[in-house]
């Protein structure tokens, strides 16, 4: 039996990292911090990384490497950045055709001021990655078995489109989506009944939900959602299957290399396994060991697993779920 077929929707972007010692934050006379260079001045970096990112291009790498049928749907400028995620794409097997063009605008770029301790400053340009205006048109090609949706910038309405053509198709759905589109409030509450997993940070799930704790958060969202994952940074996870509430920490304390994709590697790390229908056990340890594996090199794919990569077990604390009510 082949593995599902999964069209990952959103941005896609050329990132540039630079690399230096001179990308180290102070605090300023406030006490906040920066990083500051003398304006007109020549600053010397260490090194030079080309890689690509964007959330939906993230995942589908993830869904490529362990062995699922992969496409990207977006939209890319005619420009050689454009063509640079298109080929890191066709290398790791991601379909493209659902990819669409745009004369308007050039395709999304990043340059990444990455310090040594692994967090970066990040200059981006959105372009074609703000300009998806999905139409139910733009899907009648698509039979795929799961749509996984990354932030879309704030384009609700084509998030919406996304979620009624899924319902319509019997298609499932898994949505990591951007504070643009969290912003809608109670109008996103209401979609979120088309939606199988909600992949979203603890700030985030605040945005929705009542709660202090995770914990609290994911009891409230099983009202809502057959399946929640909520990420609290380095405290780890809390999960909900509607039945019961996993909680996990991290999967290896490793010395950080670069944090960018690390949302990207747990929320289709995630997803991945729920759509090769393991357990929730088993989702939330492939999908702290990917985002561990992604921080450790640089750049949002290099340290995307592989199928088959052995796993070492992590704990996991698992209640009963006792649902909160609705909110």
């Amino acid at each position: 039996m082949s593995k599902p077929r999964i069209i990952s929707i959103g941005a896609a972007v050329q990132d540039v990292f630079l690399h230096g010692k001179i990308f180290k934050a102070h605090n300023n006379d406030d006490g906040e911090k920066v990083e500051e260079f003398e304006f007109g001045s020549k600053n010397e970096v260490e090194g030079v990384y080309f890689s690509t990112g964007g959330g939906a291009t993230n995942a589908a790498v993830t869904f490529a490497r362990q062995g699922f049928r992969s496409a990207y749907m977006g939209r890319l400028g005619h420009d050689p950045a454009g063509a640079f995620v298109l080929s890191d794409l066709h290398k790791e097997g991601v379909n493209s055709e659902l990819v669409t063009h745009t004369e308007k605008v050039q395709t999304g770029y990043s340059v990444l001021l990455s310090a040594p301790n692994g967090e970066r400053t990040i200059l981006t340009y959105r372009g074609a990655s703000i300009d998806f205006d999905f139409k139910t048109h733009d899907f009648q090609q698509a039979t795929p078995d799961w749509l996984y949706v990354s932030s879309l910038s704030g384009d609700f309405d084509s998030l919406k489109v996304i979620i009624d053509y899924a319902r319509k198709h019997a298609i499932k759905v898994a949505v990591n989506p951007g504070k643009g589109e969290l912003a809608r409030g109670h109008a996103f509450k209401e979609v979120l009944t088309g939606i199988t997993i909600l992949s979203v940070n603890k700030e985030e799930a605040q945005m929705l939900f009542r709660g202090e704790t995770c914990e609290e958060l994911a009891r409230h969202a099983a009202n809502h959602i057959p399946y929640v994952i909520i990420t609290d940074g380095p405290r780890g996870s809390v999960a909900s299957d509607g039945h019961k509430v996993y909680k996990a920490g991290m999967y290896d304390d490793v010395p950080v290399v670069d944090r960018t994709g690390a949302g990207d590697a747990f929320s289709s790390g995630f997803t991945a396994m729920i759509a090769a229908e393991k357990t929730m056990e088993d989702a939330i340890t492939f999908a702290s060991a990917n985002s561990t594996s992604v921080v450790s090199k640089i750049g949002a794919k290099a340290g995307i697993l592989t199928a088959h990569t052995p796993l070492h077990n992590m704990p996991i604390v698992i209640h009963p779920i006792v649902k909160l009510p609705k909110a």
